[in-house]
């Protein structure tokens, strides 16, 4: 078996294990792998660190692992950070840099992004309101 096929393993097992709630394995599973720089697991790092599920709440280390996660292209991780600087959660509040890096999510085709961008555009939330803007990200998002 290769180095890879193991660390896929790994993963799937890691993943596997946060998705059945059982965060202390997961943690421990995922942990090494989020360190070597694979974005799913650090995007599942982040959350565990975010949420104290299966460790301390650290809310630096779900900074570091949402933020290489999603400057690695993922984008549920894209998501997460823009929700981090709305709510300034982990990290200093700032709406403009939400509205990027939602609209990195947005632009891969995830439909939570591009609903909370439209709301933000509609809103003029960290961005200039501009309801044309708003109604072509809720038609992109599906809504009519």
């Amino acid at each position: 078996m290769s180095i890879g096929d193991q660390m896929n393993m790994e993963l799937s097992s890691g993943i596997a294990a946060f998705e059945g709630k059982h965060f202390a394995i997961a943690s421990q599973t995922l942990s090494p792998l989020a360190e070597q720089g694979n974005p799913e697991a650090q995007y599942r790092m982040a959350i565990m660190a975010q949420n104290g599920l299966g460790m301390t709440v650290n809310a630096l280390m779900a900074y570091k692992y949402m933020k290489a996660s999603a400057e690695a292209g993922l984008a549920l991780a894209q998501h997460g950070l823009g929700f981090m600087y709305l709510e300034g959660e982990c990290v200093e509040q700032n709406g403009e840099r939400a509205a990027e890096w939602f609209k990195r999510a947005a632009d891969q085709g995830l439909v939570g992004s591009q609903t909370t961008l439209a709301m933000m555009y509609e809103q003029g939330q960290g961005v200039e309101q501009d309801l044309e803007e708003a109604q072509r990200w809720y038609r992109k998002a599906g809504f009519e």
